[in-house]
């Protein structure tokens, strides 16, 4: 089976999907759209929610609605087109700076790191922000920086056996992994999980000898890593020791976040980008910018929930 487009909706820069499966639909954002989306592939019906600003990621909350990682901090919305609750409003440079990639642990907290645009620093962060009522911290949010250090924040994930978390720096073509205790979030053991080669000088799309630089992922129920290659093409499955097991080709140039859905979690889907394309790549690959389905073997992991 090839991919399928899941929904007519095409973003400058889809992200963040994740399959709620109560409502049985898949919730993903438009970065630079500002818009938040949600949709029934059964059907192909989605409905679009426009938002202030650029929402980096989002996550289902236990007690309904959703968290919202936006350019100057994380919200909180409790229902679909719901007023927007400030969770935490952080104090980097908004001019500069924005969230980007996130979700939520396995133990509820919500996780966002930051995205650095001028993108010539090593400015991008990791937060958790653990809004439980018993964080130990009477009743407020707890935020903590958890990694620094990069450029453009990406691909958080956690094994299934919630010992180890993965984060990667797309413009470092590296994905990183630390050893991870869940009740106390302690994260140990810093290591390169995949380092990618580099675009070779004067490498164009469509071209060899490049596999793209990783961006989004998720994790399977066999704890195999797999990530969107931004501007190659294609999803990677990574063994939990980093070995390439699978290349999925994919007809968009710039894939971004897969997540696994439906009923069975056997249904991968992907978000892609447009903006910044030539438009003869657009030509030639006109599902960019659209969420993509494919059905696979094994199973993905649950989607987490933000606990408050």
């Amino acid at each position: 089976m090839s991919w399928q487009p899941a929904f007519d909706v095409r973003c400058d820069l889809g992200e963040s999907p994740f399959w709620h499966p109560q409502e049985r639909r898949l919730y993903w954002v438009d970065i630079p759209g500002r818009k938040l989306h949600r949709g029934d592939p059964q059907t192909g019906d989605a409905d679009s929610w426009r938002l202030p600003q650029e929402p980096g990621c989002i996550a289902p909350a236990a007690s309904g609605g959703l968290v919202i990682a936006l350019r100057d901090g994380v919200y909180r919305a409790r229902s679909w087109e719901g007023l927007l609750q400030l969770v935490v409003r952080f104090n980097h440079d908004v001019r500069t700076t924005r969230f980007n990639d996130g979700k939520a642990d396995p133990r509820g907290r919500f996780w966002a790191g930051t995205l650095y645009e001028p993108k010539d620093s090593r400015r991008a962060e990791l937060y958790s922000i653990d809004c439980r009522p018993h964080n130990g911290s009477g009743g407020k949010p707890l935020v903590m920086l958890k990694a620094q250090n990069a450029v453009t924040a990406n691909g958080l994930a956690w094994s299934p056996q919630q010992d180890t978390i993965y984060w990667s720096d797309t413009q470092d073509h590296a994905i990183y992994a630390w050893d991870w205790e869940p009740d106390s979030n302690v994260m140990r053991r810093h290591r390169t999980f995949r380092q990618f080669d580099h675009k070779p000088a004067g490498w164009q799309a469509g071209q060899d000898g490049y596999l793209g630089r990783p961006d989004g992922a998720a994790v399977d129920m066999q704890g195999n890593y797999w990530v969107a290659m931004y501007e190659g093409a294609r999803v990677l499955k990574l063994s939990p020791a980093g070995e390439i097991l699978e290349t999925l080709e994919v007809p968009a140039q710039c894939p971004t976040m897969p997540c696994f859905g439906g009923d069975d979690l056997r249904t991968l889907f992907v978000t892609t980008a447009s903006k910044g394309r030539p438009q003869s790549e657009l030509h030639a690959l006109p599902h960019s910018g659209q969420v993509l389905a494919l059905r696979v073997d094994v199973p993905g992991l649950p989607v987490n929930n933000f606990i408050d």
